[in-house]
């Protein structure tokens, strides 16, 4: 009996630690805010905490697993193929989204990266889905994962961000309309919900705008300064009037207050949170400078938004945390990895620089296909850095579509301004350095040209016929990758992650399949 014991005693012990481990298990959170802060950068962030509140950056910092060298798997960042990165955990190859734009090689014009002519606007006229989204988001698997119980809402000032970010399966989207200030959505998700209906009525931005105006939130934002320029030498004060008003308060540093009560109006009026199933909220904010100007042109602008960042994030996180309980939300905030270029002439500083034509080059290289195989249109049209061949007419003449890119990469590589030409074929078939890695990751066959021209850093990369023309440069933009709140403990960790990484830990921690496309593990340390 005494060996009986002497077994059983231990095997229970064991049980009893087992079940009190079972016990203590992460819990899953009520509700996901996953917060994506448009052109957020590193340095600006970590100069600017000392002037911030207790609230918003600065606990995130304190309080949350901070990831403090984060990095997009892909090259080209934009804003919509980085928000569909986060929202799929995987790369523009597999989701489709290049950019906020590319080229149908069927009309040879323009696409919209979520137009759709099928569905109508809601209080815009803007008729969008998210039909280019070629795979499921996470939001798209909370739904399945609970049979469409989940409540599932993105919003945005921008349209791209607020679809791409919501998915196929979502209760809604909502961006702000350019035209009249109201927010708005796509018949795509249904009809507009009571609760966003009356948070737009209760807070019209053309009435807001009439007396609003934007000057320093604080002496703190205008007596320091993080920039060479200095420090303010004039407060700034900018009255939003005119046809331009909306688009231009979008960009100011007011934008994230506007954006934070109406996410706040979701979460009071939607249903969110008010059981034991999972819901997710997307929203997008903005920490970009006043109307896309150079930082060197108002740094003290960009300090204040920054301020006002940190302010709404505060707003949002504890009416959230006021409603639903501090350690029953899990919050994830990051960037979208880019900001918007200086425009600085850097051959006044005999900076190696110049301007690339990509309308001439296609014309040149037209003319020497045509005097190696015969006159004919071999380029259809050209997009950004991209070329575009003429595949049924290389068909027509039994050309090798190989050998034709052969040919025009030889001819391209000799052109000034250029740092390398990846041909479609090339980036399929050839070696997997992490530089061409990026760029693979970046290419979709059916969005993307036949030949890529990488422009060297420094250069101007213009087109005559739409106008663009914007300054290359390769630089590293560090920004952060915060998991908060659902009882998580503090920490820091230097070790490198990637943001298609976010997905599947989410999946993990609220136990769901990662989306379909997803083949990134979640990241250590998360229990599940």
């Amino acid at each position: 009996m005494k060996k009986l014991n002497n077994i059983i005693v231990p095997f229970l012990t064991v049980v009893a630690v087992t079940t009190a481990g079972a016990q203590i298990s992460q819990e899953v959170p009520r509700v996901v805010v996953n917060i994506t802060i448009d052109q957020l950068r590193s340095d600006y962030l970590n100069a600017f905490l000392p002037m911030c509140g207790d609230k918003g950056f600065n606990m995130l910092m304190k309080e949350g697993r901070v990831y403090s060298h984060v990095e997009y798997p892909q090259s080209n960042l934009n804003r919509a193929a980085c928000v569909s990165t986060i929202a799929t955990g995987t790369i523009p190859y597999d989701h489709g989204i290049v950019g906020e734009q590319w080229l149908d090689r069927k009309t040879l014009r323009p696409i919209y990266c979520v137009d759709d002519e099928k569905y109508d606007g809601v209080l815009t006229g803007e008729k969008s889905s998210p039909q280019f989204l070629n795979v499921s988001t996470i939001g798209d698997e909370l739904k399945v994962s609970t049979e469409g119980k989940a409540i599932v809402y993105a919003i945005s000032p921008f349209r791209d961000a607020s679809i791409l970010s919501a998915g196929h399966a979502a209760d809604g989207a909502f961006w702000i309309n350019r035209l009249t200030g109201r927010w708005c959505g796509t018949s795509y998700y249904g009809s507009f919900p009571v609760w966003a209906s009356a948070a737009d009525r209760g807070n019209l931005l053309d009435d807001k705008l009439k007396g609003e105006v934007w000057k320093p939130v604080s002496d703190l934002s205008g007596n320091f300064s993080y920039f060479l320029s200095g420090g303010m030498k004039k407060p700034f004060e900018y009255h939003f009037k005119g046809d331009h008003r909306f688009s231009a308060f979008m960009t100011s540093g007011l934008i994230n207050d506007f954006v934070a009560d109406f996410a706040l109006a979701c979460v009071k009026g939607s249903g969110i949170g008010n059981d034991d199933i999972t819901d997710y909220l997307a929203v997008t904010f903005y920490a970009g400078n006043y109307e896309h100007k150079p930082v060197s042109e108002s740094p003290m602008e960009m300090q204040d938004t920054y301020l006002r960042l940190d302010k709404a994030i505060a707003k949002l996180i504890e009416g959230i945390e006021n409603k639903i309980g501090k350690n029953k939300i899990l919050v994830v905030v990051t960037s979208t990895g880019y900001s918007d270029e200086e425009t600085t002439d850097l051959a006044r500083y005999r900076i190696p620089s110049g301007t690339f034509h990509i309308t001439r080059t296609a014309g040149l290289l037209n003319m020497y296909l045509g005097a190696i195989y015969g006159n004919a249109q071999y380029v259809d049209a050209c997009f950004g850095n991209e070329i575009y061949l003429n595949h049924k007419l290389l068909e027509t003449k039994q050309l090798s579509v190989s050998d034709v890119m052969d040919r025009c990469q030889e001819l391209l590589l000799q052109s000034e301004g250029v740092k390398d030409v990846y041909t479609s074929q090339r980036l399929l078939l050839g070696a997997w350095t992490p530089g061409i890695n990026r760029i693979r990751n970046s290419y979709n066959p059916k969005a993307s040209g036949d030949i890529l021209i990488q422009v060297s850093p420094g250069w101007r990369l213009y087109n005559e016929n739409t106008k663009e023309n914007r300054l290359v440069r390769e630089s590293y933009i560090p920004f952060p990758l915060i998991f908060y709140g659902n009882n998580l403990t503090s920490s820091t960790i230097d070790t490198p992650v990637t943001t298609d990484c976010i997905a599947p830990t989410l999946s993990q921690i609220i136990r769901i399949r990662a989306p379909n496309a997803c083949s990134t593990a979640a990241l250590a340390g998360f229990s599940n």
